[in-house]
């Protein structure tokens, strides 16, 4: 769809029709208004921001082999409406819409395709790997029952759509999401988008995913990063610690003396997509309790009295 055709002006529209235009348009999807219609938003405002300028105008013209219609294809539908008169005249037609009328309609009519519709959806990590179906509710432009798109009926507005030749209407649709999809894919719903004019195909629904992160847990393309709180004991001494993982449950072995922010790969359990697999990466932070008894406060005085070493001692010489 070129821009002539996104803002609903022809090639020979003046600079007053294509800003006339742009206002009907940017009323109706600006983000303030309509949310969904933000990325439309943006190419209706492009495509005005060229068409509006005639240097860009004329360049744009150019390079896509956009032309005015010259003054010799004007006689010519002038002397073709000639001739419908004069056969209207001929036949004596009591219908007059259905010899002459029904050309101006008809040649008007050039089958336009509806336009696409973008929306995200935010998904768990687990709806990630495995999959899931979701209900979106988007917002159709359909076109107008009564003039079925024409704008006009004999020569007046259409009362029902006010001259826009279309109307809108929300719409549940439910997709499913397969399983193991990416961060940021983009899935295409064929033939739920608005629908065409005067013969033109519908458009698409385009659902743009988005893995829900948390503090403690992000990706980096098929890994998992994954932050673990462990306790000071587990950290000097070492241990088996349980990795939540969404088929059960990992066991990470800790050395002695692990530091925190120290990580360790799990390899195989991260994300699943195109025969590739991702890995999980830990990273462990050492977190002292909310909570702690007295018989717990009690040894950490007692170490605090076996302690001989100064852990700031170089602080200001590294």
């Amino acid at each position: 769809m070129n821009f002539y055709e996104l803002l609903g002006v022809s090639p020979e529209s003046d600079t007053a029709e294509i800003k006339a235009a742009y206002r009907r348009l940017a009323r109706k999807y600006h983000p303030d208004v309509n949310p969904d219609g933000a990325r439309l938003f943006k190419k209706i405002s492009a495509a005005y921001d060229t068409l509006s300028d005639e240097k860009k105008r004329k360049t744009y013209d150019t390079l896509n082999g956009i032309f005015k219609k010259s003054a010799t294809d004007s006689v010519k539908q002038s002397d073709n409406i000639k001739q419908k008169e004069k056969q209207f005249k001929q036949t004596k037609n009591k219908d007059f819409s259905k010899v002459f009328g029904s050309f101006f309609e008809k040649s008007s009519e050039i089958p336009v395709d509806g336009k696409d519709i973008n929306t995200d959806i935010i998904i768990s990590l687990k709806e990630a790997i495995n999959g899931s179906t979701r209900t979106v509710n988007v917002v159709h432009s359909e076109l107008c029952p009564k003039c079925c798109g024409r704008k006009f009926i004999n020569g007046t507005k259409c009362s029902v759509c006010n001259g826009t030749g279309e109307y809108t209407k929300h719409k549940k649709i439910t997709v499913k999401i397969p399983s193991n999809v990416k961060n940021n894919t983009k899935l295409r719903i064929k033939g739920e988008g608005c629908d065409g004019k005067f013969g033109g195909k519908k458009g698409d629904l385009y659902l743009f995913i988005h893995i829900e992160e948390t503090s403690n847990l992000k990706f980096d393309n098929l890994n998992i990063l994954y932050n673990v709180p462990i306790t000071p004991y587990e950290a000097v001494l070492g241990c088996d610690i349980n990795i939540p993982v969404l088929n059960g449950h990992v066991k990470l072995k800790l050395p002695k003396m692990t530091a925190s922010g120290q990580k360790f790969r799990l390899a195989g359990q991260g994300l699943k997509r195109a025969g590739k697999i991702g890995d999980m990466i830990v990273t462990v932070t050492i977190e002292i309790p909310s909570r702690l008894s007295d018989d717990e406060i009690k040894l950490y005085e007692k170490l605090k009295k076996l302690s001989a070493y100064d852990i700031r001692e170089n602080l200001l010489n590294e």
